[in-house]
């Protein structure tokens, strides 16, 4: 039986969803009307927005896809493992671990504090300057390790934070019942941290699969590198709005499934 109040809450939801549709088809249809009565319209929609090059380019584009899948694929398992070392030498007690605690201090701030493309040009190119034989002057090793750096202190950050919310009692209770500082936190405080934190490391993993593209600049013919050369050949901008649907098709649906997580999170604590 639907109460008052249900019903009138379920009224207001149809209502805040109507007017979100029509507010949304208005700026629509104005920007579908006024955007094309701009003087410089034709010469951009036949830089950007050339259908016969956007279909000959997409499938080449799309294969070379393939290959920013594959980096963000070896990637992920090795910035998982290397932030949950970090985060817990940051949160170690004893005071024999104390370098380490000093160590993952000093990493985080490092890491983070370089901008991405910044430390892709630093290792990307002067780690195989060293004169190393192949294959470790491969520029997919080093731009992976520069990738691998950057983002595993971000995600030891989130770990960290995720750790530490955790109560205090959480940890004194498992004690009391005879477990060792070891496998408390393996076994009581790790799995509800992680849970806590999946939805802000979705998020790591939507830039991360975005920032692969900046290791076109050390050589890695990937979707933007390929972009760019048939730009080259083309005189044409459309390749790279191909590549930006491309990158749409596979991040709207990781964010969407990150804001779905955190929202599930959010009422679960509330």
């Amino acid at each position: 039986m639907t109460t008052r109040r249900a019903a009138y809450e379920s009224r207001q939801r149809r209502r805040a969803n109507l007017l979100a549709a029509g507010s949304t088809a208005v700026v629509l249809a104005l920007l579908v009307f006024l955007v094309p009565l701009a003087p410089g319209w034709q010469a951009v929609k036949s830089s950007f927005f050339d259908a016969e090059i956007f279909a000959r380019t997409f499938p080449d584009l799309a294969n070379a896809f393939l290959i920013n899948i594959a980096i963000f694929a070896w990637s992920v398992p090795i910035i998982a493992a290397l932030g949950l070392a970090i985060a817990l030498g940051r949160g170690a007690r004893s005071p024999v671990l104390f370098p380490l605690r000093i160590f993952g201090a000093i990493y985080v701030d490092l890491f983070r504090g370089i901008p991405v493309v910044l430390l892709v040009y630093l290792v990307g190119f002067g780690i195989p300057g060293l004169g190393l034989p192949r294959p470790w002057n491969s520029p997919y090793i080093w731009g992976t390790v520069a990738l691998v750096l950057t983002y595993s202190a971000y995600v030891a950050e989130v770990l960290r934070s995720g750790i530490e919310s955790i109560h205090a009692s959480q940890r004194n209770a498992a004690i009391c019942l005879g477990l060792s500082e070891r496998d408390t936190m393996r076994y009581v405080i790790l799995p509800q941290a992680i849970r806590r934190v999946v939805p802000a490391n979705m998020n790591m993993l939507v830039a991360l699969q975005k920032d692969v593209a900046l290791l076109s600049f050390i050589g890695p013919v990937e979707i933007l590198r390929q972009a760019g050369i048939f730009k080259s050949l083309l005189a044409n901008f459309t390749p790279y709005v191909a590549a930006a649907v491309i990158f749409l098709c596979v991040t709207v649906p990781a964010t969407r499934y990150a804001d779905y997580l955190m929202n599930r999170d959010r009422n679960a604590r509330t």
